[in-house]
């Protein structure tokens, strides 16, 4: 009997009544990875960027969270098209590509992600996971339904190509990482100055133009929901090694009343 892939990220968007939040994965760890999935957050972040992610731990966090209806996101650590053709062959449908700046970086992305003679990826199906190892029926003619490619606009330059970005053909939605785009900005750490904020809202207007959707990374509950009035269709509301440490530390402030250093916790 052929079998079926998954829905895709783009797919759950399209069929939501509300934002979808999700959480990132940053340990390179497949347990974490499955107690994030089983949270009941609706997505999860894969990190290859920031975190300490290979090909093998990629597909084994993938493997973790598949028992869960949740829908896992991978992204790349850059927008090459080898690194792309790789993660999509472990059978990753749903891709997030970091820094990305200009209409000409996205192109590239939408063509890496796809077979030709649309696109340039590389023909390895029957060796994948991505399509089952051919048990897909139709894979390589039905390839793009089965992906979805989001880019991440973290830089001024973006911001100020944010429409373009969003309209390229083959992208499938943006999603906003202020902390970068704080960085570029001369406002390194200050994810919350009005100016990063405005920049955000500005993209955020610019990409609603198209009708793609719209995300943001955002760890403050209050700035998450400021940004979810604002339209933003997916967010990511934490991280697996930032609710570790921040509950380690919580435990080390109500039972010893300090951190490990000496020094009294703050939040």
């Amino acid at each position: 009997m052929p079998l079926r892939l998954n829905d895709t990220f783009r797919d759950a968007l399209t069929a939501a009544n509300r934002p979808l939040y999700g959480g990132w994965i940053t340990t390179g760890s497949p347990v974490a990875a499955e107690i994030m999935a089983g949270s009941g957050l609706d997505w999860v972040l894969i990190d290859m960027e920031h975190a300490p992610n290979g090909l093998e731990s990629v597909l084994a966090q993938l493997y973790a969270v598949s028992a869960y209806p949740v829908t896992p996101v991978v992204r790349v650590p850059v927008g090459d098209a080898v690194v792309i053709k790789q993660v999509l062959d472990l059978g990753a449908q749903n891709i997030l590509v970091p820094m990305i700046s200009t209409a000409e970086q996205a192109r590239e992305v939408a063509a890496a992600a796809q077979y030709p003679p649309i696109g340039r990826r590389g023909v390895g199906s029957a060796l994948a996971r991505s399509a089952r190892w051919n048990r897909v029926e139709g894979y390589l003619a039905n390839a793009a339904d089965h992906v979805s490619v989001f880019v991440q606009i973290e830089t001024a330059e973006g911001v100020s190509n944010a429409a373009a970005i969003a309209e390229t053909p083959g992208i499938d939605g943006v999603f906003l990482g202020p902390s970068d785009l704080s960085a570029s900005m001369g406002l390194l750490g200050q994810q919350n100055h009005p100016d990063v904020v405005a920049a955000v809202k500005e993209a955020f207007t610019a990409v609603g133009t198209t009708g793609k959707p719209y995300g943001v990374n955002a760890f403050d509950p209050d700035r998450a929901d400021v940004y979810a009035e604002d339209g933003a269709r997916f967010l990511l509301v934490g991280a697996d090694a930032a609710l570790l440490a921040r509950g380690s530390e919580g435990l080390a402030h109500r039972f010893i009343g300090s951190t490990a250093h000496g020094t009294r916790a703050s939040y």
